[in-house]
């Protein structure tokens, strides 16, 4: 992946942030959530005026050059003057919900072609950064879902990314879910979250004992990072479904050509 040139990262990601706790790196003085507002799991919370003004000012809204054209999404484009300033310049923690990821397209388009996979059932999406895969599950009709990542910005960002695609806020969860106790979910979906070998096996983990208590159905998108490729996770995997990427995700990502849903078969 490549944020940008001033962004000094990797397709396989530089930290792992379900490792690292999360924090707001405020250097820019706004405050993230207005009158002792606290990282959410619902849909009234409100967005800070002017962190709102601060993404949308430092985002583009766009629809190309992804694998779901039906899906807007505020993002980090060479249009933004931060794809092109020194990334230590950004006021706030590494925006990663601000690229589409090619694992997170992936699942997306799955959905979106196939939504009897999730109308009407309840949906997880574990480090849902942009919210796409989210967006695409509640375009598809699942009656529930729970939009989860530790970043608050992203929390904002996937609140902003729903109101571009005319939709009612879903609850966002800003924890660490490997920590918390395991609610019923009828399917779980994770993209791109592969990509350190510790948070793998915490992940394998955690998906197993979902499966098992719930008969939860997982599936997770990958476009074949080798953390994931040679992680043991690839013996309990079927394929359900391979998308060639479109150029613009080829170059933003170090030339990954395509990416895969796979169907977590424990």
């Amino acid at each position: 992946m490549a944020l940008s040139p001033g962004w000094r990262v990797s397709a396989s990601f530089p930290v792992n942030r379900y490792v690292v706790l999360w924090k707001a790196v405020r250097s820019s003085g706004f405050p993230l959530f207005p009158c002792g507002h606290c990282p959410w799991r619902g849909t009234g919370s409100l967005l800070d005026p002017e962190m709102k003004a601060f993404l949308e000012e430092n985002t583009e809204v766009t629809s190309s050059g992804s694998l779901t054209p039906e899906i807007q999404l505020r993002l980090l484009t060479p249009r933004c003057k931060f794809w092109w300033e020194r990334a230590d310049l950004w006021p706030l923690r590494d925006p990663y919900w601000a690229i589409y990821w090619p694992g997170g397209q992936a699942l997306s388009r799955y959905l979106l072609d196939n939504p009897d996979v999730v109308r009407g059932k309840s949906v997880l999406d574990i480090g849902s950064g942009c919210g796409a895969t989210a967006i695409a599950a509640k375009m598809s009709g699942a009656l529930r879902i729970l939009a989860n990542d530790i970043d608050p910005i992203a929390g904002m960002a996937i609140k902003l990314n729903c109101e571009l695609n005319q939709l009612n806020p879903f609850p966002i969860l800003i924890k660490n879910i490997l920590d918390l106790e395991q609610d019923k979910w009828d399917l779980v979906v994770l993209g791109d979250m592969f990509y350190d070998e510790d948070l793998a096996d915490s992940l394998l983990q955690w998906l197993k004992n979902c499966s098992e208590a719930h008969r939860t159905q997982v599936l997770i998108g990958d476009p074949g990072r080798p953390q994931f490729s040679g992680h043991s996770i690839q013996h309990q995997l079927h394929k359900v479904a391979e998308y060639s990427l479109p150029e613009p995700t080829r170059q933003d990502n170090n030339g990954l050509t395509t990416s895969t849903v796979w169907q977590f078969q424990p």
